[in-house]
């Protein structure tokens, strides 16, 4: 059975520091015998969730592709840019619209049981790691467990090459071993 894991950044930021960081760590869960489905939220834009507009009109197709996205798949790498010290709205809404029901379906049916990796890259001195302790409270009310391991990575600016890859060997191996780490996890759980 193949090992099934949904990766994207929550930044639609062409060139984005965590959309380069999230291609190393798939790359690693690719390694380990991953099926790795590789999404940009910028292609699935969505409305802010409004519970009238869903009552009104269900879901928009968009967040209703999202939902179905994550649902098929059990694991998640995501990479989570730093807005003030927290998570991007992008990404929250992402989220917000995936745990949402649909008729007589369970509550959080989409999100339940799902495993994820987080990582973040950020200019600054913390990596992003404020914006992670965010995300892990928002995946933790949507049922969803979050790896003990994380990377943040600091003084983002400087640290990838032209063509993408870490310029540090070490954090490139530890981000690698964050989607290897996720892909062997799922192959003992599932």
């Amino acid at each position: 059975m193949a090992i099934k894991i949904l990766a994207f950044a929550g930044s639609t930021r062409e060139g984005s520091f965590n959309k380069k960081l999230l291609r190393v760590a798939v790359r690693g869960a690719r390694e380990a015998g991953a099926e790795v489905t590789e999404l940009d939220l910028r292609d699935l834009p969505m409305p802010l969730y409004d519970a009238d507009l869903q009552a009104a009109q269900g879901f928009p197709a968009n967040a209703k592709r999202f939902k179905e996205l994550v649902a098929g798949h059990p694991g998640l790498l995501i990479a989570s840019p730093e807005y003030n010290w927290g998570m991007t709205g992008v990404l929250k809404n992402a989220l917000d619209w995936a745990s949402r029901s649909e008729g007589k379906e369970p509550a959080y049916a989409a999100t339940r049981g799902r495993w994820v990796a987080v990582m973040s890259a950020a200019i600054g001195i913390y990596g992003g790691v404020r914006g992670l302790i965010q995300l892990r409270a928002t995946l933790a009310a949507l049922r969803m467990t979050a790896l003990p391991d994380q990377v943040a990575l600091t003084k983002a600016k400087e640290s990838f090459n032209d063509d993408g890859s870490l310029k540090d060997a070490a954090i490139a191996a530890e981000v690698t071993a964050l989607g290897a780490g996720l892909a062997n996890l799922l192959a003992k759980v599932a």
